[in-house]
């Protein structure tokens, strides 16, 4: 998932008392009831997401990891008696990731936490051992240029160190308060005045990285702390010819101490990884052909992509799961909708969102039949915030379907009439951008932003099939009543921003075409 924020306006919440069992229907459709029988009795949640993330694994764009996932989700849906395959929409750099171990030499020996991020080329399955050195704090960009002849044979790290790994809410529940501030001041002090260091080199970090490079730097070592025990963001390296590696924060923390104080920290990378040039990429797309009005469209919206540090567990596999769920239920009790309900599985979202945005271009005919698209993308928790994104007569069909689905699905959920269009985040935005009627289902958080959003902690075990099995509930029944509602979602918006001829918001850049031939290393 893409960094993005909701901009709620008045909200609505949808309030019941709990109950222990779904008796709470707000019609005896019995379709809505067999959907919930069925996703509460016989889920297939945790086999797929274990095959998926256990098994499959990650699924950089262009990776061959990619490729195994869609050819396991193609086979999927067949076997269900959905109709599936993939649809190529350009190309990307190839990447096939090997083993790396990093391991401190000198001045002792320790095994570091840490990979090779995506990307990145390796060292052809060598030991490259060199010394570890610290970007300086440089006077200016005359001074950073004079000291650059200094890394040629060396790793150099180039992240801000923290002080202390553990937690803001262990130190707030623990510490003084005053001790408290004082570390959080420190803290922002200390990034402040990183800032400045790698301003005053006159080099962004993708330049940056590339003058290490050229000045004969064995290594660029990172850390980008998410703020929890243990965690690091990890994302794609920028070089060329030179191993970009990420470590931990506690991990990074101790050689940069050992480097500033002098102590010869000496670093052994060996990692493996192939460049596979521009190779071609792929959605992955299902549907189950409507009976009356095939043209209209109900769309069940999910990244299938993901970073590669972990196993992309909750960006995304919780929403791919979520969806396939939904997609069997629905060709179990629902085997004839109305309108075609059609199951994206996008690839390259997390390099711009491509995947959709071609997607959308591609099939006109989808976005002008679209009745409604579900998208989700946002961790394991229990789907609480629909916005209507500016839709400003959106919130009388959802409020129809929500109406007759049973109150536990509905009891915390948070609508905003008319809300705010969403310019970008996630896949959403790519059918948003063309005015239709596509929604983002925002999920509790689960310290998602913290521990799992785009982490080396991305794994199996953070899921809550609970939650899960709920959404993937809410979405079945939702698809369902707008397969069936006799009336189209209102595409009528309220300008919030300047729009182009066609009606698309100038503003929000993933609504720019994209570029699919694009073999540029993604941005991070």
């Amino acid at each position: 998932m893409t960094r993005h924020s909701f901009a709620l306006a008045a909200s609505l919440v949808l309030a019941v008392a709990p109950v222990a069992s779904a008796q709470t229907f707000g019609t005896d459709d019995p379709t809505l009831r067999r959907i919930w029988t069925l996703g509460m009795d016989s889920s297939r949640l945790e086999p797929l997401a274990q095959v998926l993330l256990d098994s499959i694994g990650p699924r950089l764009t262009g990776s061959p990891g990619m490729e195994s996932a869609s050819r396991w989700v193609v086979a999927q849906y067949r076997s269900w008696g959905i109709p599936a395959r993939t649809e190529r929409y350009g190309t990307w750099r190839g990447w096939r990731r090997g083993a790396s171990h990093i391991d401190l030499l000198q001045p002792r020996v320790r095994s570091l936490e840490g990979t090779l991020l995506a990307w990145s080329p390796g060292t052809n399955g060598r030991d490259v051992d060199a010394p570890a050195i610290v970007l300086p704090d440089a006077a200016d960009s005359a001074a950073f240029a004079a000291w650059l002849p200094s890394v040629r044979g060396k790793y150099v790290l180039v992240s801000a160190p923290q002080a202390s790994c553990r937690s803001d809410d262990n130190w707030e529940e623990f510490a003084r308060p005053e001790s408290y501030e004082r570390h959080r001041d420190a803290r922002a002090a200390a990034q402040r005045e990183w800032s400045r260091r790698r301003e005053r080199t006159g080099l962004g970090a993708r330049e940056l990285q590339r003058r290490l490079e050229g000045a004969g730097a064995r290594g660029v070592v990172t850390s980008l702390w998410t703020g929890g025990w243990g965690v690091t963001r990890v994302f794609n390296g920028r070089t060329e010819r030179i191993p970009v590696v990420e470590l931990s924060c506690e991990d990074y923390g101790l050689v940069y101490r050992l480097a500033e104080k002098g102590q010869g920290p000496v670093l052994r990378v060996n990692a493996e990884a192939q460049s596979l040039g521009e190779v071609p990429v792929f959605n992955t797309i299902a549907e189950i052909r409507g009976s009356e009005k095939p043209d209209e469209y109900v769309v069940l919206s999910a990244h299938f992509d993901s970073w590669d540090g972990a196993s992309g567990a909750t960006d995304n596999g919780t929403g791919t799961v979520t969806m396939m769920e939904a997609m069997r239920i629905l060709k179990s009790v629902y085997p004839n909708p109305r309108r075609t309900i059609l199951v994206g599985h996008w690839s390259g979202e997390e390099q711009g969102l491509n995947g959709s945005r071609a997607f959308a271009k591609d099939h006109p005919e989808v976005v002008a039949g679209l009745q409604v698209l579900l998208n989700q993308d946002d961790g394991t928790g229990r789907i609480r915030n629909i916005s209507m994104q500016g839709l400003t007569n959106a919130g009388g069909s959802f409020t129809r379907w929500l109406a007759q689905m049973p109150s536990e699905l509905t009891e915390e959920l948070n609508l905003s009439f008319p809300g705010l269009a969403s310019g970008g985040g996630s896949d959403h935005a790519s059918f948003a951008c063309a005015g239709a009627p596509a929604f983002m289902l925002g999920s509790l958080s689960w310290d998602y932003g913290t521990y799992t959003w785009h982490t080396n902690r991305d794994t199996y075990d953070k899921l809550v099939f609970d939650d899960l099995r709920r959404n993937a509930i809410f979405v079945a029944m939702l698809a369902y009543l707008a397969s069936e509602d006799p009336e189209r979602v209102p595409r009528d918006r309220r300008a919030v921003m300047p729009v182009d001829d066609g009606g698309r918001p100038r503003e929000w850049p993933v609504c720019r075409d994209a570029d699919r031939s694009s073999a540029v290393s993604p941005r991070m």
